[in-house]
């Protein structure tokens, strides 16, 4: 297993819940932070959505490991932003033995 190039800064995103005053929520997404990574695409699909067929792309990302519970650690419920680009993450594992890099599963082109 080679060691990884991280040569993309991606934006680890949240979504948080803001009380909109009437009784609701609306959503916005915050920024935790910034991780470089490498970008790998893995394969793609179509989802139905509104009686219409949209492509998702499938990646694999690379990033440093951060232990269980860390802020830094990304999780299936956030999201990369890369300029106008989002990745939404959907499994986090390790990607090494050693547990130097982990592994993230993410689409691209939900809505």
């Amino acid at each position: 297993m080679s060691t990884p190039r991280l040569n993309r800064k991606l934006v680890l995103e949240e979504r948080q819940k803001l009380p909109d005053g009437m009784g609701g929520f609306s959503e916005s997404w915050v920024a935790k932070g910034a991780l470089w990574a490498s970008i790998n695409a893995v394969g793609a699909s179509e989802q139905l959505l509104a009686a219409r067929e949209l492509p998702v792309m499938k990646f694999k990302i690379i990033t440093r490991a951060a232990p269980f519970g860390a802020a830094s650690r990304p999780r299936p419920e956030q999201r990369f932003r890369e300029g106008g680009r989002r990745f939404d993450i959907l499994a986090v594992g390790e990607y090494d033995p050693a547990g130097q890099y982990l592994e993230i599963w993410a689409e691209e082109g939900r809505q």
